[in-house]
């Protein structure tokens, strides 16, 4: 095997790729990334649960395969002089040189290395721009908690052009809608891809349209010479719309950066978990947080207030974490009474909010 590649090329593949290599593999090839060579160079690697695959143009002389490891050729290939990289396999060993450097990789038993799963049929397309957006807003509200697999994962419903994913940890629910383009009109399915997964993959995935794969347990998405496949997780999950909809006697319009700014500085005399409290009257809200051990902080801020007067507390992250999927000027706080979620909306337009967020209150002391 021997092939030439821009040296900024293959290190922005091998950091893609080996993104997804665990790091405590069950069997040592699962540690390694797969490289082939053919018209192009193809890289892959493979968890059992997640791979990732990526295809960049070099000059191949030599067809082949070879398997090296991938954390140490990522940071190898992360240092490189600008310089094109070629790369030999002879016998056990692969021979990168670039420039004046030169290293001797030991290779793996290529053999041993599994197949990777098939993409499975594309339902349809997005914007990577759209996408990733929307990853950003629900995939905070995820759980962290493995011993819960439900919670870690963000859910994907589709139903014909639209797109609704939500995720949630018990304390929280985000959701947003977005239009697509299908492959077939009436299309209609549900996902639940792991959050951590579908992070990586819209970080890396934002240019150029995103296809969606659904099937047989696996879901694959694929941009620009890039895919990813991942196992999915049970569809047992909440009623997560019911929750997200209802009537609501109190709603405070307000200007959100100026919001987030203000709890941001309140909080910083808030304890991990210690509530901010927001008090609403007519024309402004009034945000308060500490009187313990650290001090207390105090700020107002202009608010449209529909309804009663209401006091209510949140824990400062959740309520931050929540504000910041909101993409328009203003943001809507939905409220009943202080001992009741509220939901975060985008002030909506003729279509409605895309992005809805339902935070619990904390009981105030």
């Amino acid at each position: 095997m021997k092939f030439r590649v821009n040296r900024d090329v293959l290190a922005e593949a091998v950091a893609w790729s080996a993104r997804v290599l665990p790091s405590r593999p069950t069997v040592p090839v699962l540690s390694g990334l797969l490289l082939e060579t053919g018209e192009d160079l193809v890289l892959s690697a493979f968890d059992y649960d997640v791979s990732a695959r990526a295809s960049v143009e070099a000059d191949v002389e030599d067809p082949g395969r070879v398997l090296i490891p991938g954390r140490i050729l990522a940071e190898i290939t992360r240092s490189l002089p600008d310089e094109p990289v070629e790369v030999v396999t002879t016998g056990s060993e692969a021979v990168l040189t670039c420039g004046s450097a030169e290293f001797g990789l030991l290779t793996m038993p290529v053999e041993d290395f599994p197949t990777l799963p098939g993409m499975p049929p594309v339902i349809g397309a997005v914007g990577g721009g759209v996408f990733a957006t929307a990853v950003g807003q629900v995939a905070p509200a995820a759980s962290r908690d493995e011993a819960l697999p439900m919670l870690t994962a963000v859910r994907m419903d589709v139903s014909g052009d639209r797109v609704t994913m939500a995720a949630t940890d018990r304390y929280r629910i985000a959701s947003r809608d977005f239009e697509w383009r299908p492959e077939r009109p009436d299309a209609a399915a549900a996902a639940m891809v792991p959050a951590r997964v579908l992070v990586e993959v819209a970080r890396s995935l934002r240019g150029g349209e995103v296809s969606v794969a659904l099937g047989e347990g696996i879901a694959g998405f694929e941009s620009v010479g890039r895919s990813t496949t991942v196992r999915l997780l049970d569809e047992q999950f909440i009623d997560y719309r019911s929750r997200l909809s209802g009537d609501w006697s109190i709603r405070a319009d307000l200007q959100t950066a100026p919001f987030i700014e203000a709890i941001k500085r309140v909080a910083l005399v808030a304890g991990s978990n210690t509530a901010i409290r927001l008090s609403f009257t007519q024309g402004r809200v009034v945000l308060q947080a500490g009187g313990g051990d650290i001090g207390r902080g105090t700020e107002a801020v202009a608010a449209h207030l529909t309804g009663d007067d209401i006091e209510i507390a949140f824990q400062a992250q959740f309520l931050l974490d929540g504000l910041a999927g909101v993409q328009t000027e203003l943001v809507r706080l939905n409220m009943e009474s202080s001992t009741r979620p509220a939901l975060i909306a985008e002030v909506p337009g003729d279509a409605g909010p895309a992005f809805r967020y339902l935070v619990m209150s904390l009981r105030q002391t």
